[in-house]
Order: structure tokens, then C-alpha cells, then sequence
């Protein structure tokens, strides 16, 4: 499949493999490979997640690196409209967070909504936060929130989708 993918899909799957590369050790775990592809829009479920990472990972070592995502990616998996939604949904998480750290704070979260006309009492404020920080460390980062903003999309569609 890396051959038949086009340099500029290739360059833009690099990007959004880098973006939830969290511990930028250069490959993926489970976790981090689901939000990546949630956030390209598809929805696997857990027990679809586990079975497509095992798979991936040709080497065997319990992670997937670069190559072996590209070898797995199917052309439909980069749709252009698939690449269209994941630079929305960052420039979308780019508005929270306004120091550009990679991460919205609990602050950064209340002000973001104060200013969409939806403030939040210090309990939303505290709820949200626990709802998306799925790693504890009390903030939010871009593949937390795309999950976040997958599950809502399907919520709002009627399908929900599990967590890995």
C-alpha cells in the first residue's frame, strides 16, 4: 500500500501520526491509534481497534510505527474529506487552546465557552474535564478531544461509539 499512496497523502498522514504520537517515541499504542483514526472519522469499536492494531503491527514489538500504518491504510482511509475534517476539527481545538501548548487547560476550556456564549458553572467546568481527560493529568489534549469530538458526532447521529 506505501507505494500506491500519493506523496502529499503520505506527508499528511506523517502529520496527523506525529499530532497523536503523544510521547513522540515515533510509534503508536493503542490508544493513541484509535484517536488517530476516529479523528479521520471511522468509528472501530475496541474489540475492532485491538484486532487492526495486532494486525498492523508486522513487527510484533506492541506498537505500530509509521511504516506499518502506512502499509495498513487503505486509499479510502485518505479521503480528502477525511484529511479536510481532521484540519477542522484542529483548528477547532486550536481555539481552546489559546497558549498553543497542545493542551486546553481547565481555564483555557471555561474561557473558550464563555466566549461561545455557553459559560460554565465551576461543576460543567469540573465534568467536562474529567469527561475528556481520559489520562488524569487535568487537561486536555488534541487526541482527548477528538475522541471526545467523535463520540459526541456519533451521539448526536445515534450510534455511539465505545471507548478503547
Amino acid at each position: 500500500m506505501s507505494k500506491l499512496m500519493a506523496v502529499d497523502q503520505r506527508n499528511q498522514l506523517r502529520d496527523i501520526f506525529n499530532r497523536f504520537d503523544m510521547d513522540s517515541d515515533g510509534s503508536l499504542t493503542h490508544l493513541e491509534l484509535a484517536a488517530l483514526l476516529r479523528s479521520l472519522g471511522l468509528e472501530p469499536s475496541g474489540d475492532q481497534i485491538y484486532m487492526l492494531f495486532n494486525k498492523m503491527d508486522s513487527n510484533g514489538n506492541g506498537a505500530v510505527e509509521f511504516e506499518e500504518l502506512v502499509n495498513a491504510m487503505s486509499p479510502n482511509m485518505m479521503t480528502e474529506q477525511n484529511i479536510i475534517n481532521q484540519k477542522l476539527l484542529l483548528k477547532v481545538f486550536h481555539l481552546f487552546d489559546q497558549d498553543g501548548n497542545g493542551f486546553i487547560t481547565p481555564s483555557e476550556l471555561a474561557l473558550a465557552m464563555a466566549k461561545m456564549g455557553q459559560p460554565l458553572t465551576d461543576r460543567e467546568l469540573t465534568e467536562m474535564i474529567e469527561e475528556a481527560d481520559t489520562d488524569g493529568d487535568g487537561v486536555i489534549s488534541f487526541s482527548e478531544f477528538a475522541r471526545v469530538m467523535a463520540k459526541s458526532a456519533a451521539e448526536s447521529f445515534g450510534s455511539p461509539v465505545p471507548s478503547p
